[in-house]
């Protein structure tokens, strides 16, 4: 007996290990490379065009008053001054809000590594525009290439989140997925360090800080077009089915992918000659119901969940805490370095912890720290320590929300939607998350001067609502497929598997074996290969 159970014993160790051998493999060297050159020319951006205008913006605002009084001979207003640098700033979100909206035709017809590619014609365009401006005397040039680098990040943060997670095996769905939120956070650290007066934080080099946008456009540009496209694209969409295998055993970097193949057959088979869901048949179809209404909550809260507010408060809260003036810029250093590190954490261990834990404790430990913060500003000049908890409760909120909030929105809505709804679904939440983005521009200064430092209870309500919607509907999608996924979410959108399949579907099911023949292709022997995705 006793040697029956250590037999047993011994089966279930070589299993775990043969798992943690698996997980190991998932990662390929086509397929960090894809992440990472992928996300370097797009979120990575994304993130730097965040905080690139901070460093600079005395300079700006002193360039335009230079050049309204070298045409109309008079020195601009400071409210007009104040509207152009307004202007300057939230455009940014305006641009985002259009590419995320052009997105899905553009994915459709190029494919997702395509449409990454031919977006650097928006970086380096936007690039020009803004680093030429100076030179050219002309304000109307940093504008238009701000909207024009907009559309850019709303192109690629709907793009490049598709293509992450249909080149990536479900094992690693969640980690490489998060090398979008980890590449914003580099984005923006590589700003604040860019904009120091030591390298181009200076009246001469500002526009410096807007031709180095060209550098990962062009990394991009040269990499990128050596990797696949994504094999799900390739089959379910352009029924190439020997691409779509090459494709897939360059980034799984085996022959053998007879396993990943019966995984997604059955969504290949229903998946068959359907055209593309447009918005309104996704906002229609009931078996998608909730989670259409799970993503534009994730990516609202995304967005209004105060972090924007942070970076507001962030030089006074030092200032406060008694930091020389001339050291605020490296200290503030220290925000992106968190912001970054909290990110990185967050892809090491969402494979292990999941999508709910990180979602739901990150916007809980918010809800804490916006209080403890709130509380300690109101009080901080009647106490002399409490600058310092002040400034605590800042790095602990960046941690908190780059920890899950900051990614996992990215990656869900790659997780909830089959192929033929993915692209209507990126559009639903990149419009939500621009919106959201140029609601807290637009309104946060009116919140900040009416409420004072209880502006964060606002936020900590946000968060707050966030997380409760997430604990009684988000169900866990750690390692599981679409179907499984679908069949957590039946009960809720109150229909059984079976119907939501035909409400995808309407009109195209075909019977099993039609299906099958579809999914046939022959080979030597006169044997018969079934395609992959």
């Amino acid at each position: 007996m006793d040697r029956a159970e250590g037999r047993e014993a011994a089966a279930l160790v070589a299993r775990g290990g043969g798992r943690r051998r698996a997980s190991r493999s998932n990662w390929s060297g086509s397929l960090i490379v894809a992440s990472l050159t992928g996300a370097f020319g797009s979120s990575f951006l994304y993130g730097y065009n965040l905080s690139v205008v901070n460093a600079p913006a005395v300079y700006i605002k002193k360039f335009y008053n230079e050049t309204w009084e070298r045409r109309y001979g008079f020195s601009v207003d400071e409210s007009t001054l104040t509207l152009l640098w307004s202007i300057t700033v939230s455009i940014f979100a305006i641009g985002g809000l259009v590419g995320a909206i052009i997105v899905t035709p553009i994915v459709k017809f190029f494919g997702r590594k395509c449409t990454l590619l031919l977006n650097n014609v928006f970086a380096v365009t936007a690039a020009l525009l803004m680093s030429l401006s100076l030179l050219a005397g002309s304000f109307e040039m940093l504008i238009l290439g701000r909207i024009i680098m907009g559309v850019d990040a709303g192109i690629s943060l709907s793009a490049l989140p598709m293509y992450l997670s249909e080149i990536s095996p479900k094992e690693i769905r969640g980690s490489l997925g998060q090398v979008t939120a980890i590449f914003i956070c580099i984005g923006v650290f590589t700003g604040q360090v860019l904009g120091l007066p030591e390298i181009f934080g200076q009246e001469s080099r500002w526009p410096y800080l807007f031709g180095a946008i060209i550098v990962p456009s062009l990394i991009q540009v040269v990499i990128l077009p050596f990797l696949p496209e994504s094999p799900r694209y390739l089959l379910l969409e352009k029924h190439n089915t020997g691409k779509a295998e090459k494709a897939f055993q360059t980034f799984l970097g085996k022959d053998d992918v007879s396993h990943e193949v019966e995984e997604v057959l059955a969504e290949s088979r229903v998946q068959r000659n359907t055209k593309l869901v447009s918005i309104a048949q996704l906002l229609r179809t009931r078996a998608m119901r909730w989670q259409v209404i799970t993503v534009v909550v994730t990516m609202g809260c995304y967005q209004l969940c105060g972090l924007n507010a942070i970076w507001y408060y962030t030089n006074n809260i030092f200032s406060e805490a008694g930091i020389n003036h001339d050291t605020i810029p490296y200290v503030t250093l220290s925000t992106g370095a968190v912001e970054t590190l909290a990110a990185v954490f967050s892809g090491l261990v969402i494979e292990r912890l999941g999508r709910r834990p990180l979602l739901i404790g990150g916007f809980g430990l918010m809800v804490v720290f916006f209080g403890v913060l709130t509380i300690s500003l109101t009080l901080q000049k009647t106490v002399h320590w409490l600058p310092y908890l002040s400034i605590f409760c800042i790095l602990a909120i960046i941690a908190s929300f780059c920890s899950g909030p900051g990614g996992i929105p990215f990656v869900l809505t790659g997780e909830l939607f089959q192929q033929s709804q993915r692209p209507a679904a990126f559009m639903i939440a990149g419009t939500v998350n621009w919106l959201s983005n140029f609601a807290v521009g637009l309104l946060f200064p009116f919140i900040q001067s009416g409420l004072q430092t209880y502006c964060f209870l606002v936020f900590a309500a946000i968060c707050l609502a966030g997380a409760t919607y997430l604990f009684f509907v988000l169900p866990e999608t750690k390692n599981k497929t679409f179907h499984e996924i679908s069949q957590a979410f039946a009960k809720r959108n109150k229909v059984c598997l079976e119907i939501q399949e035909m409400n995808h579907h309407p009109g195209e099911r075909k019977s099993s074996a039609e299906q099958e023949s579809n999914f046939t292709s022959p080979v030597n022997n006169g044997e018969t290969k079934q395609g992959i995705v």
